[in-house]
């Protein structure tokens, strides 16, 4: 009897080890082919990001570049980076505000690279250096998760993965400028959490890209 026991605990420990080193070896393999399609991509388009961050700099004379702390893999803060669409005094107040449609923030370049999405070129840096992922969730300020908590738990999950570039509920749900929009986004990421495959990555990233190419609005 307790030979059976040990047979079965020793085969259940089996098991679970197997089961971690897929879910193991899944994480590293995302993590290698962000490296390294990150770094193809910031080759392959350092011109264009050049000539962007020139226009905005030749619109008011100021940075090109715009940074914010966001919340990443398990809940660490880090600086992510994006072209500035917004007037340097976006937030004056201090008061953290959403995007919304027609935004009088925005510059006349701004406006431009927002609507075709190109001010998130500098996020594959962020890739590059592990604070983020392709595929994943939009990271998000704390101010706004504090928001989001209140109405519903289940945002910590997210802390399990690092965020993305891209994701189904940027593409579906667009920009998120209300708090139903935001609850509805983190149904989605907490899906994306449960189900991803590569295979899912890759079709996010297919259809993501060829949104943009298209000029489609999200």
């Amino acid at each position: 009897m307790n030979n059976n026991t040990g047979f079965i605990s020793s085969s259940a420990n089996v098991s679970e080890s197997r089961r971690t080193i897929t879910v193991d070896f899944g994480l590293v393999f995302k993590r290698l082919f962000d490296f390294v399609f990150a770094l193809i991509a910031l080759i392959l388009f350092f011109v264009p990001c050049v000539v962007i961050a020139f226009a905005i700099w030749l619109d008011d004379r100021h940075s090109p570049l715009f940074r914010q702390e966001r919340i990443g893999l398990n809940g660490r803060p880090f600086m992510l980076y994006k072209f500035r669409s917004m007037r340097i005094d976006a937030e004056k107040d201090e008061n953290p505000a959403l995007y919304h449609n027609n935004d009088p923030r925005l510059t006349r370049v701004g406006a431009f690279i927002r609507h075709h999405h190109l001010d998130e070129f500098p996020q594959l840096w962020n890739v590059l250096r592990g604070d983020m992922s392709f595929v994943g969730h939009r990271p998000e300020r704390q101010y706004f998760i504090d928001k989001i908590s209140e109405h519903s738990s289940e945002y910590p999950r997210l802390y399990a993965l690092r965020p993305g570039l891209f994701s189904n509920a940027t593409l579906y749900n667009g920009y998120t400028d209300t708090m139903e929009k935001m609850l509805t986004r983190l149904k989605m990421d907490i899906d994306y959490l449960e189900n991803r495959t590569m295979m899912m990555d890759i079709k996010i990233i297919t259809k993501t890209t060829l949104s943009i190419i298209s000029g489609k609005k999200f």
